[in-house]
Parts: structure tokens; sequence; C-alpha cells
């Protein structure tokens, strides 16, 4: 965003409360004149002007410019469009229909869209156990280091907290039950309160579920991966074995669901059942095998049973279930489970480039 603010001129007083709702909502600070002609010295500069109808009908005349905005309630009517072409309106918004729009808008100057949509990725263990949040986590922190950023989504209520996988329960910050979100946000505003885990290439934004076992509403979540993938970050979703709600929708946008599955017979026929559930919600899956080899359960078959590809496998690493006892996490930077979650980044990369050609 430039130095400028976006400027609203709104002598409707329910009209001008409106429009600061939204702006809040959608992170973005305005600066306010009483009119146009109190507004001549920022006309120019301002990256975008909001206007009300009875502003723009008492208008002067100013020379024309980009990015001019009209607000009305209800329909416009022919008036409303008279007025608009007189102050050189790109665009008329009516409230409540097109909160959503104007939401948008304001989104747009506070971050302006990457030329390179960024990457959602979902996670989800085979069976209980399998480690797809410590993987999850592994992914983010690896993405986090790339261009972008990325953003860590704790989609399962009942998986203990990604804020206390990473040592973060006494971080201050908004966990799931405090966003309450719809339409167009600004991600950027989102991730700067939320808690952070450090590492070598930054710090990696954490939205946790809460204390209560309260996970994300679907608009909520749909909200923030949509603000995600607009701004370049990637975001990883940590799901659920049992996907509904938020989690399917989730798993219905991502790039890339990740099913990370033991190499064990017993894993691979709860993976299927996993997977059975996922396939009715996208074909976009890679497999994960993790574990030690046993006889006749190989990485390379656990993949052939189940059908995805492989993306990577993964050994176990020696005093990793010791460090995220401790809140030590992430795990050693050439280790097995952050040599995997790069693997798997490089893989969903390459995916997301052939598809956009």
């Amino acid at each position: 965003m430039t130095g400028e603010r976006p400027l609203v001129v709104a002598a409707d007083e329910t009209v001008l409360d409106e429009i600061l709702r939204v702006a809040a909502v959608a992170g973005c600070e305005l600066d306010r004149a009483p009119d146009l002609t109190a507004a001549r010295g920022h006309w120019a500069r301002a990256p975008l002007v909001v206007l009300d109808e009875e502003a723009a009908r008492l208008a002067p005349v100013l020379p024309r410019r980009g990015g001019v905005v009209l607000v009305c309630k209800g329909s416009p009517g022919q008036a409303t469009w008279e007025h608009a072409f007189r102050c050189g309106v790109e665009r008329v918004i009516s409230l409540p229909d097109e909160e959503a729009d104007l939401a948008g808008t304001f989104a747009d100057v506070v971050e302006t869209p990457a030329e390179e949509a960024g990457l959602v990725l979902g996670v989800i263990g085979g069976r209980g156990g399998a480690g797809a949040s410590v993987f999850a986590a592994a992914l983010a922190l690896a993405a986090d280091r790339g261009p972008g950023g990325a953003l860590l989504v704790d989609c399962d209520p009942l998986g203990g907290g990604l804020d206390v996988l990473l040592g973060l329960e006494k971080a201050p910050g908004p966990r799931w039950p405090d966003v309450r979100l719809s339409g167009r946000i600004s991600v950027s505003s989102l991730a700067a309160v939320l808690p952070r885990r450090r590492h070598s290439g930054g710090s990696l934004p954490v939205l946790a579920c809460g204390k209560e076992d309260e996970g994300p509403a679907v608009e909520s979540l749909s909200a923030v991966v949509s603000a995600g993938r607009r701004t370049g970050r990637t975001v990883v979703c940590d799901l659920p074995r049992t996907l509904g709600g938020a989690a399917a929708e989730a798993v219905a946008v991502a790039d890339l669901v990740v099913l990370v599955v033991p190499t064990e017979v017993r894993a691979c026929l709860a993976a299927k059942e996993v997977l059975h559930r996922l396939s009715d919600l996208t074909a976009r899956l890679g497999v994960v095998a993790c574990g030690r080899s046993r006889v006749g359960a190989a990485a390379a078959r656990t993949a052939a049973l189940l059908g995805p590809p492989l993306l990577a496998t993964m050994r176990p690493e020696r005093g990793l279930a010791a460090e995220v006892e401790r809140g030590e996490f992430p795990a050693k930077p050439s280790g097995p489970l952050t040599t995997a979650a790069a693997k798997v980044l490089t893989a969903a990369r390459r995916e997301a480039r052939t598809a956009s050609r």
C-alpha cells in the first residue's frame, strides 16, 4: 500500500458508518473529508476515493481520475447513475447487498494481489497418530522461508491445538473463536496479530483452534484461505480425519491434499477409508509414507495400495517426539521431516505451475 490512504467523502451518516465498518474489517485506514471541496488536496493522490450519493450530488467539477467508487443505499436509481457519470465514478456499489464487493475493494488497496497466487495445501493423517499435524507444521515452516511466506491453519478442533504443538499455547493473539470473518479480508492484518513461531527464516503465523474444541466456521476459513491465496501466501491446513464443514471446504479448494501414512498394512487399510472420503471432494492427492518399512509394506507399496502418487518418504527422526513434547519444534534443518516437507512443497509448486499453463 502507498503512503496515501483511501479518501471517503460521505454526508449520509448511516452510509458513512457502514463504509467505516467495512473498511475496518478489511484492515484499511481511511482519510475523511466533509465534502469534495475540502478534499481537493487529496483527490489526485488517494489510491481510492469512496463517495456517497449526497457527496456526488453536490460535488464540484474535479479532474477525472481512476479508482472512484460511489456507495449507495439499496439499488441505484437514475439519479444515482447521473451523479456517478458526472464524478467519473468507475463503479457503483449498493449496500447491504454488495458489502463483500466493497470489502474486496478496500482489501485490494491494503494488499495488492500477488502476481502469482499462493498455494493452499491440506495435510491429513491416514490413521490416528500418523504425525499429520507435525508434518503440516514442518510444511508450513518450509513454505514460510520462501517467497510470499506462509500461514498455518488448524482445522482439527480435536487435535489438541497447533499452538500447543509449536509451544505457543501461552502466546497472545486470536484463535478461531476470536476470528469471525467473511468475504474479502486483509490476511497481513490478521497475520500481524496471530501467535508466531520463530524460525531461521522469520516467523510463521499460526491460527489455532480454541481451548474449548472450537474450530473454524466455514465462511471464516474460506475468507482466510482466499485472502492468503490472493496475496501469494502458502496456506497449510491441518485437517481432521473426520471431514465436515470447514475441513471439507479446505479440501475442496486445496491445490494438494497430502495423506500421511505409516508404512504398515493396518495403516494402509485405515488410510483407504480416509482416501475414500477425500476422493469425493478432490482428485488432487498425494502420499507421504512415514516410519520404518516392514516386510511387505515398503513405501512404494504403501502408495501403490492407496493410488495417489508417492510424494516423499520419511524415516523416523531420532529425538523428534521428545522435542515436540518439550515445545522445541521445529525439527532439525536436514532431518527426515524437514527434507520430506521440502520435497512435497517442491512437488506442489511444480504441479501448480503446470496447471496454470
